[in-house]
């Protein structure tokens, strides 16, 4: 059995133009014709650090450049064996489900409209009658958060309308700002069997990706100013972005809860930050 701990939990993330929950790489960074600059992210939720990005052809969307994306996270890591993704409803793909799992790797992906077989599989499972998995509920800014989950194994002919899918997700949201309430609720398939991923650790891994917004875009957009940068020039944009990811990084792995704070101080220390990168490194000394 796996010990939801040890799953390493990394989550594709696209940084493209600003959308309504998807904050961009800088609004001015264009190409010399005017295109702005994509790229597709993995990024490890454990310690908020990106393990790998690519450069999403401009021609076409992010789907293309999942393939060198695993490519690019399996070099950094080794291997991918046990490594859960977890990505947004343009990654419930069949081919994307073959990738993952052919390398030993494990799927946590939500179910939409782009897939609609599946997602009407998953709203008709009878949840009324499965019982509650797990629920937390948060208090904080003004309002009430409360997030249900049930997960179930359907032993149907042909199982779940997807490849590789061990279990039926749902996770309803419940929020209540202000005297008003609003509700949404998520289908997710998994690949990981109950006895490898309880309703507890689907929550948490779940949350993790919901929490990529201030681990990462946050940080980058309103810390490093990322929206406001100029950069034009062939692959700058994409080198600028790998030497924020860098510094976050650094910081995350050391343990600064506040970039921002830990960017002033390695401002002032430069000398600190410079011994600590090339100590292991005698010929540059």
């Amino acid at each position: 059995m796996l010990e939801p701990d040890a799953v390493k939990v990394a989550r594709p993330v696209l940084r493209g133009p600003r959308r309504s929950n998807a904050p961009g790489l800088p609004d001015g960074a264009r190409l010399p014709d005017g295109r702005q600059t994509h790229l597709l992210s993995a990024l490890d939720t454990s310690t908020g650090i990106v393990l790998a990005q690519v450069t999403v052809d401009t021609k076409s969307n992010e789907i293309p450049a999942f393939t060198p994306l695993l490519d690019a996270v399996q070099a950094v890591l080794g291997s991918l064996t046990d490594v859960l993704f977890v990505a947004d409803a343009m990654h419930t793909q069949t081919g994307h489900a073959e990738q993952i799992t052919g390398r030993g790797a494990h799927l946590l992906l939500q179910a939409k409209g782009n897939q609609p077989t599946l997602f009407a599989q998953l709203k008709a499972v009878p949840w009324a009658q499965i019982p509650v998995g797990d629920r937390t509920r948060e208090r904080g800014h003004g309002r009430t958060e409360t997030r249900t989950v049930k997960a179930v194994t359907l032993h149907t002919p042909g199982g779940i309308a997807f490849p590789h899918a061990q279990q039926a997700v749902r996770i309803t949201r419940t929020r209540t700002t202000g005297g008003k309430t609003s509700r949404e609720t998520a289908y997710l398939v998994t690949s990981l069997p109950a006895a490898d991923a309880q309703p507890a650790d689907l929550q948490k891994w779940a949350r993790a990706e919901w929490l990529i917004e201030n681990q990462i875009h946050n940080v980058r957009d309103v810390t490093f100013r990322e929206d406001l940068h100029q950069a034009r020039t062939g692959t700058g944009p994409a080198i600028m972005a790998t030497l924020r990811n860098t510094a976050i990084g650094w910081h995350r792995i050391h343990g600064e809860p506040n970039i921002a704070r830990a960017n002033r101080r390695a401002d002032r220390r430069s000398h600190d930050l410079i011994t600590a990168v090339t100590s292991s490194y005698p010929r540059t000394q």
